[in-house]
């Protein structure tokens, strides 16, 4: 499932690019680009509200499924064993048995 999500957000930001690279800053973008054939069939600021709708929208659409891929990952289960303690009914003490306090010196 990582992986099918993986592409979707790969195609997206693609998707993406192209919106930012066909707007122009300074406010011609698509509809400088095609002259009059683009005022006539969708008008100068139909199509930079286009532009701007399907480049926020295409963010949500990457923020969304990044959030949705990381309800899919899962904890290694190298992180899992050291998380989980060896010896859970075994009580404090026991643990710490195999090193003892050296025994003090004879006095002379």
């Amino acid at each position: 499932m990582i992986s099918l999500i993986t592409i979707l957000i790969l195609l997206a930001c693609v998707v993406l690019a192209f919106f930012v690279l066909v707007q122009n800053p300074k406010g011609g973008g698509l509809s400088g680009t095609f002259g009059s054939i683009g005022t006539q069939v969708m008008g100068v600021k139909q199509s930079t509200d286009v532009m701007e709708k399907g480049t926020w929208t295409t963010m949500g659409v990457i923020a969304g499924l990044c959030v949705l891929m990381v309800m899919f990952f899962e904890t290694p289960k190298e992180l899992q064993q050291q998380r989980q303690p060896q010896n859970s009914g075994a009580p404090a003490q026991q643990q710490g048995q195999g090193q003892q306090a050296p025994a003090p010196a004879p006095a002379n």
